[in-house]
């Protein structure tokens, strides 16, 4: 695969710490939440940034595809990525867990349950962690 765009992030001091773009374009604080034995602080964490990241990405997957098959999408569809961490059964690390809710106002459910399936395949976040995450597909 030939990478058309390359993001370039950093950061300091783990799940407590700073992180941000080489470009400036995005600075975060990072705190621990409590579930994970930090302090709940301000700042956000990887697992909420991966959560916007996927929803868009997979919003830009279900785009592509509707294009593809001339289906409108309307400016109100939404997509939400809840992603969970733990402990992995194997007991030798951690894992995530991610479901994706889709609600495509006005749209009959079975073709955006169709388009939402395509979509997964499409999606490069969906395409990244499919052998390792079982991710939940919901259309509300």
């Amino acid at each position: 695969m030939k990478a058309l765009y390359h993001a370039h992030g950093h950061a300091t001091g783990g799940r407590t710490g700073e992180g941000g773009t080489d470009d400036g374009r995005l600075a975060v604080t990072l705190s621990t939440p409590k579930e994970l034995g930090g302090d709940g602080g301000p700042g956000t964490n990887p697992e909420q940034m991966f959560s916007i990241g996927y929803s868009a990405c997979f919003l830009g997957a279900l785009k592509f595809v509707a294009g593809n098959e001339k289906v409108k999408i309307p400016a109100e569809t939404r997509v939400s990525a809840d992603i969970g961490i733990g402990a992995r059964d194997d007991g030798t690390g951690f894992g995530i867990t991610a479901a994706i809710t889709v609600s495509i106002p006005g749209m009959e459910k079975d073709v955006a349950e169709a388009l939402v399936q395509k979509a997964h395949i499409v999606c490069p976040y969906s395409n990244a962690i499919h052998k390792t995450v079982d991710v939940q597909l919901t259309v509300v």
